[in-house]
């Protein structure tokens, strides 16, 4: 703690600076906060993007596996 220049007793001065040290504080902690809602965010976002994807590709390999048994049967005529 910073020494004082003025006179006084530190019992004075010590409440103010805790009230100072805690709000402070919560700026802080609202800004991780914040931040962490922000990345959050981005990652539900690629999770979203990814799941399209890997449903695509289900699609995709059902699609192929239907096309292949459809022609298997149009062979056997």
């Amino acid at each position: 703690m910073p020494k004082r220049e003025s006179g006084g007793s530190r019992y004075l001065y010590e409440p103010f600076e805790a009230v100072a040290r805690i709000e402070t504080q919560e700026a802080v902690n609202d800004e991780r906060w914040r931040s962490l809602e922000r990345r959050l965010g981005a990652i539900d976002g690629a999770l979203e993007r990814l799941e399209r994807r890997l449903w695509l590709a289900v699609y995709g390999v059902v699609g192929f596996v239907l096309t292949r048994g459809v022609l298997t049967l149009l062979e056997m005529r």
